[in-house]
């Protein structure tokens, strides 16, 4: 059977849904603060589940040796695009995430934008992080940024809709499973009397739930935030970001 992620095309109906040009201009702005929060300047640098480069891009422009990995083609050709014409040189990979490992080879790693989870099993999502963490150096940085448990019991919506720049009406309903396990998310896009529905379903960690999985994954120091600004992991939180390092024993 094939999981939504492996689909391709999922990804080509919901890109122009996902990733309008602001959500671009939106991808600097949250490199400078991953950046800030895991206090690496330069090095070599994971951008895993790269989508069509959002964040490896503006990384690069950091001056960092970037390598972008993605299960998809057409968000790597995308990237690839994107990379081009900002003139930067990133070495794109195609490789599911559970099985890309470089040991010790990076200084930093980013995990953004609800990239992690995908995988019913909670030992896939153990084998990603194992990876990760073999491929930091000691001291090396992992950041990664989720819809986390509580901001979304917090705030809720079981249906919302919005119309987008193109006119397209999108209506998302979302549904929790299997005890607060998972969550499913039931996207409709209706534009000039057309319509069409994308269902995806993901992990929903806590944040206790996070931490323990980073530290079972190896990582020695594990810091929780609200979002990429830093703030506080508390009620007023909007997502779930962790910042893990690979301590030297």
């Amino acid at each position: 059977m094939t999981e939504w992620f492996e689909d391709e095309s999922f990804w080509e109906s919901v890109y122009p849904l996902t990733f309008p040009p602001e959500r671009f201009t939106l991808g600097v702005e949250e490199v400078g603060q991953a950046l800030k929060l895991a206090q690496v300047s330069g090095g070599a640098a994971l951008d895993l589940c790269c989508g069509p480069g959002r964040h490896a891009v503006p990384l690069a422009g950091h001056g960092f040796r970037v390598t972008a990995v993605d299960r998809s083609p057409f968000l790597l050709a995308r990237a690839r695009e994107r990379a081009a014409a900002a003139g930067v040189q990133i070495e794109f990979v195609q490789e599911d995430m559970r099985r890309f490992v470089r040991a010790d080879a990076f200084d930093l790693a980013l995990n953004l934008f609800t990239s992690f989870g995908y995988f019913a099993s909670r030992d896939d999502d153990l084998t990603v992080l194992r990876g990760v963490h073999a491929s930091l150096r000691a001291g090396g940085v992992l950041v990664m940024d989720l819809m986390g448990k509580e901001p979304l019991a917090r705030h809720f919506e079981p249906t919302r809709s919005q119309v987008l720049d193109d006119g397209t009406l999108l209506v998302e309903r979302t549904q929790v499973l299997a005890d607060w396990a998972r969550v499913r998310a039931d996207w409709v896009a209706s534009r000039h009397g057309r319509a069409r529905t994308l269902t995806f379903t993901v992990t929903l960690y806590s944040g206790q739930e996070l931490r323990a999985l980073l530290r079972e994954a190896g990582f020695g120091e594990v810091r929780l935030h609200g979002s990429l600004d830093g703030r506080p992991y508390d009620l007023d939180a909007q997502r779930l970001v962790a910042v893990a390092r690979k301590t030297v024993d």
